[in-house]
């Protein structure tokens, strides 16, 4: 695949709706030691809500597309994820008003303006055991990708978000409610990096 069209684009967000929910149980289960226990099913509300809205819900662009993404998951995702994945498609948005389709350097900026937002909103870098961890090193991944095939980026992006979520179980949490609990953190896998993870598993199924 050379260019990411709208239709692609909406496809993922039907893949990461199925996403979430089929793995809703083990992201609160991930969440429960270090968290509310609730990262799951906010995820897999705020998704399904972004699903019925785009089956009623025309999307000529990209801006148009993430603009809804964005909004759904700020109003409908409850704890901090919900402004860090809401703020994430606003800035994809914003990126991509007016486009309707992109080549794999345009969504590989896309996706390092998206990181950016949550970085600026969560103050997170890497290391600090939060969604950063997988999104920052997958987003490179894609960037550092050899040639102009998305369908190739968006595969290598996702093992390395899988990777890199594995990873986080070592880290002691220095932000979020984990970071309240010190080295107790210690030992857990990030929710909100793994459910990072799952978006960029599904954006590469769709772009396979």
């Amino acid at each position: 695949m050379e260019q990411l069209t709208v239709e692609a684009a909406r496809s993922w967000m039907q893949a990461a709706a199925l996403a979430m929910a089929e793995n809703a149980a083990m992201l609160s289960e991930l969440d429960t030691p270090i968290g509310d226990g609730d990262h799951g099913v906010n995820m897999s509300r705020g998704f399904t809500a972004v699903e019925k809205k785009l089956a009623s819900t025309g999307t000529p662009d990209f801006g148009t597309l993430f603009k809804l993404v964005g909004m759904t998951l700020l109003s409908t995702v409850g704890g901090a994820a919900g402004p860090l994945y809401g703020g994430f498609f606003l800035e994809l948005g914003r990126t991509a008003t007016g486009k309707t389709a992109l080549t794999k350097s345009e969504v590989s900026q896309m996706l390092e303006r998206g990181l950016g937002d949550i970085q600026r909103r969560g103050k997170a870098e890497l290391g600090d055991k939060t969604m950063v961890d997988a999104l920052s090193p997958a987003v490179s991944a894609f960037q550092s990708s050899a040639d102009k095939d998305i369908t190739a980026a968006t595969r290598v992006a996702e093992d390395t978000a899988k990777t890199a979520a594995e990873a986080t179980r070592p880290l002691e949490a220095r932000k979020g409610r984990a970071s309240y609990l010190g080295e107790r953190s210690i030992g857990h896998q990030d929710p909100g990096a793994t459910s990072s993870w799952l978006l960029l598993q599904a954006l590469a199924n769709v772009c396979a």
